[in-house]
């Protein structure tokens, strides 16, 4: 696939989002197939038995108890003493994953300028609905302020909580450049995975934004992903010209990643057997998410993204 040609950077929150869009994911939340347990008070429910002001149920009064926790009034119609028990609410973590490797910024529509901006509406909605929100990059990045792993293989922006820190993951998310690729270097998606797994805290919905289209296989890095306690989804990004190739004639391919170089001749049958592999690859990979409980939505970077997140998202159960 060829480089998109200058390809669009955004540079503030405006350029990510439009304003109609924002006003109309304030009414969103994050939603997660399982239940997990936050470390603070947020605005979800949770099955577990809290301290908030929501009554659950009663239980009896055992030595020991609380006796804040009291019913009275139940004292004094039956002589008899239980505990109310509550609803506890609790945030739900979200953290953002975008793959920053040369292949996704290619396509028109530019495959990652479409991942920047379905990482804002998602955090936006994360944030506006006080989660506690993460964003890490997999691959070279611009900014050289916020932390960064080694050799920046992985760069990360963490504990964001509230409509006031909107700015700063639209301020990290602008400062992300895919790697410029062609040096004959590629791989470190697993290891990457691997640095994400053992640095996320608690549990919650993580969200992986790639075109998973991983020379060195994608198997041993998601296994790292669900091996503790996330709900993962993974949105993989491909650009129309990827599903519907219109090349034609003798060409000299290279790889935009590592540089590897094939001559071939393009023809239909060989259109044909391309629409295959690609569609036996995409299948193989929803398989092994299917088999793993991950989530696995392909898009082509063509598509809105009001209509990505009040439609598609919303029925794969990630938005509510």
């Amino acid at each position: 696939m060829l480089r998109t040609p200058s390809p669009t950077r955004p540079e503030s929150l405006e350029d990510l989002l439009d304003p109609k869009l924002i006003a109309r994911l304030e009414a969103l939340d994050v939603a997660s197939r399982k239940v997990f347990r936050g470390k603070l008070k947020g605005e979800r429910r949770s099955k577990k038995r809290g301290e908030s002001v929501e009554f659950a149920d009663h239980r009896p009064y055992v030595v020991g108890d609380d006796l804040r926790h009291i019913d009275w009034n139940i004292f004094g119609r039956l002589d008899m003493l239980f505990l109310k028990l509550f609803l506890e609410e609790e945030d739900l973590s979200l953290h953002l994953v975008l793959d920053c490797s040369a292949s996704v910024d290619t396509g028109e529509p530019n495959k990652f300028l479409f991942m920047q901006q379905l990482a804002m509406a998602l955090g936006y909605v994360g944030l506006v609905k006080y989660n506690r929100v993460a964003c890490s990059a997999i691959g070279p990045a611009s900014d050289q302020d916020s932390d960064a792993q080694p050799a920046e293989l992985v760069k990360s922006l963490r504990d964001l909580r509230g409509k006031r820190r909107v700015h700063d993951l639209s301020r990290f998310l602008c400062s992300l450049e895919p790697d410029p690729g062609g040096d004959g270097a590629s791989g470190g998606f697993g290891e990457a995975c691997r640095r994400i797994a053992l640095s996320r805290r608690g549990k919650g919905v993580m969200v992986l934004f790639s075109d998973m289209l991983i020379k060195e296989g994608y198997e041993a890095g998601l296994k790292m992903l669900v091996g503790r306690g996330y709900d993962v989804f993974i949105i993989q990004v491909l650009s129309p010209q990827e599903l519907e190739p219109d090349l034609a004639g003798d060409l000299r391919l290279k790889d935009i990643e590592d540089g590897d170089r094939e001559e071939v001749t393009i023809s239909m049958p060989l259109i044909k057997r391309y629409k295959h592999t690609l569609a036996a690859y995409t299948n193989q990979l929803r398989d092994f998410c299917a088999r793993r409980d991950i989530m696995l939505l392909t898009v082509p970077s063509s598509t809105p993204v009001d209509k990505m997140v009040f439609d598609y998202l919303r029925r794969r159960g990630l938005i509510r």
